[in-house]
């Protein structure tokens, strides 16, 4: 899973959730950060307004909580679908077994190559979903700069 710093980068780079059933997401306030909620057609729906969507808790929580405005929640993206919105910029993922100091216990780093600017563009994290976040911001962040 993506961490809370990425998610916010790729929101304020303008990624746009459409929650639906399965979605991971936080509520985007300091004190209810670490509680991870998921989309349930049973839990927790997205409601669709002319004003916005809201997501409706359904009774089955510990705590009084009925809606949330969408943008007070903070979605969390599974790994494919980061890589879904890549598109057709998506080339690779690689895992990458890493020994720096050749004593045979180094760790693994996953490469994503995508499709930036005219060439490749490799993006590594320890963690696949973050690499494959970390992707998608430079492409986000690349389609602002040209327009």
């Amino acid at each position: 899973m993506i961490g809370l710093d990425i998610a916010r980068a790729l929101r304020h780079a303008g990624m746009r959730w459409r929650p639906a059933s399965g979605d991971a997401f936080v509520i985007d306030r300091p004190e209810l950060e670490s509680d991870v909620f998921t989309v349930s057609d049973m839990t927790i729906e997205p409601h669709e307004f002319d004003t916005g969507t809201i997501l409706g808790f359904n009774g089955t929580t510990e705590w009084a909580l009925d809606s949330l405005a969408l943008e007070d929640a903070l979605w969390l993206p599974r790994e494919e679908q980061l890589r879904s919105l890549l598109g057709g910029t998506f080339r690779s993922l690689r895992r990458i077994d890493v020994d720096v100091d050749g004593d045979g216990d180094g760790g693994v780093v996953y490469r994503v190559d995508i499709t930036l600017g005219g060439g490749t563009s490799s993006f590594e994290a320890a963690d696949p979903a973050v690499a494959y976040a970390s992707a998608l911001l430079a492409l986000i962040e690349a389609a602002d700069a040209t327009h």
